[in-house]
């Protein structure tokens, strides 16, 4: 059994899964803010302005990121419904629904930024080139997704449904992401490419600390989200029960512990 086995089936347990979530969420959410705030000073103060085209460049610190988590979101999502369905595993399925809705918001926010970044800089708001025609695909393919999760009376054929709907089309991804390649589209190039990137250091640093920024905030809310959504599956449950009643005590015990040292 390799090393990934071993954590798959170790935070298989859902009480396992819901103390890591949430471990982790609130110290993902102050990292999320403490790279967002040097980086929207670097974005927005400290870098200069492009050569072509002007301050109305800065709109790529959010555009970019949003693209990115849009995208790796979604890949995320079948790799957790791909876990589910070999090892039968019903926290992976309730991972990828957690990541869903923040996943649809990234495709959202790309798509406006794109379109008012497009505007200025190439005169339209709105072309049916092959960028812009997959990343609205995959806006689509989200909210079918979030709907498909509540079309379901049973838990487990929606999360059947689901993993269905992510994995056949997962491929999107790729045609996003060599559309500028592949074809002639008014999209331009990546930024970003293996033998180096394009822009000057200091916007490198402040778009890669956007998109680590939106990575920490992406995985905060997702697994705030999967603790919701495990207790809601999770409601009729003896370990979930003693799970609250643990968490209840902890808390008093915190509260009366605070109070004796106040006097």
């Amino acid at each position: 059994m390799t090393h990934w086995q071993r954590y798959v089936f170790w935070f298989a347990s859902p009480a396992r899964a819901l103390a890591l979530a949430q471990r982790l969420a609130g110290p993902l959410m102050g990292l999320a803010v403490a790279l967002l705030l040097p980086g929207l000073w670097l974005a927005l103060v400290s870098t200069p302005a492009d050569a072509v085209q002007g301050e109305g460049y800065r709109i790529i610190y959010l555009h970019v990121p949003a693209s990115w988590m849009a995208m790796f979101t979604y890949a995320l999502m079948a790799a957790w419904h791909a876990t589910g369905l070999i090892w039968r595993t019903k926290v992976s399925h309730l991972m990828a629904h957690a990541l869903a809705p923040t996943g649809a918001a990234f495709a959202l926010l790309s798509l406006v930024t794109g379109a008012l970044w497009g505007q200025p800089m190439w005169g339209t708001w709105w072309v049916w080139d092959a960028r812009l025609t997959s990343s609205l695909l995959l806006l689509f393919l989200y909210i079918g997704y979030l709907f498909l999760q509540h079309a379901y009376d049973s838990p487990t054929r929606a999360d059947k449904g689901c993993a269905l709907l992510c994995l056949l089309s997962v491929v999107n991804l790729p045609v996003i992401y060599f559309s500028v390649r592949w074809w002639n589209t008014l999209h331009q190039g990546a930024t970003i490419r293996p033998e180096g990137a394009s822009m000057a250091a200091p916007m490198l640093a402040a778009l890669l600390l956007m998109l680590l920024a939106a990575w920490a905030y992406t995985a905060s809310t997702a697994l705030r989200r999967f603790g919701l959504l495990l207790q809601e599956r999770e409601a009729q449950t003896q370990w979930l029960g003693e799970w609250a009643d643990d968490t209840a005590d902890h808390m008093t015990n915190d509260t009366m512990t605070g109070g004796a040292h106040a006097d």
